[in-house]
């Protein structure tokens, strides 16, 4: 098994693509006007607006109401992002830290109130879980 990809369901897909693009410096796919794609080499996050859910049946997804799911990137330099975040974003849960596991991290969130991290492994043993 292998996860590929990990989707948001939103009201407003134009702006959280974009909202995207900035924060990860990564283009979008756009597939078709309510399908976007931002790859990486693991994963791609996958952006669909709530016409979508059509193709799927009635009250599969609600927009905005995620309270427990963490949207995780690696970074290269977490403090270098946050820089580039808190210029894109109010809403910064938490400044660069590094947390017991090892991880540099920052916590904030998305225009529909998703939880990212950007983290990245700055211990050895940190290091050596994603060799």
């Amino acid at each position: 098994m292998n996860l590929r990809s990990l989707r948001i369901i939103t009201e407003d897909i134009k702006s959280l693509v974009s909202f995207y693009e900035k924060v990860t410096g990564l283009s979008a796919t756009w597939h078709t006007p309510d399908f976007a794609e931002i790859g990486t080499p693991s994963c791609n996050l996958a952006i669909g607006s709530t016409k979508t859910l059509a193709l799927f049946g009635e009250n599969i997804a609600e927009p905005s109401a995620n309270k427990s799911v963490i949207i995780e990137f690696m970074v290269d330099d977490v403090d270098n992002s946050y820089e580039l975040v808190k210029n894109t974003t109010n809403d910064i849960l938490q400044q660069p830290v590094t947390m017991p596991w090892g991880n540099r991290s920052i916590l904030f969130r998305d225009p529909d109130g998703n939880l990212i991290n950007f983290f990245a492994p700055v211990t050895k043993e940190a290091i050596e879980r994603f060799l």
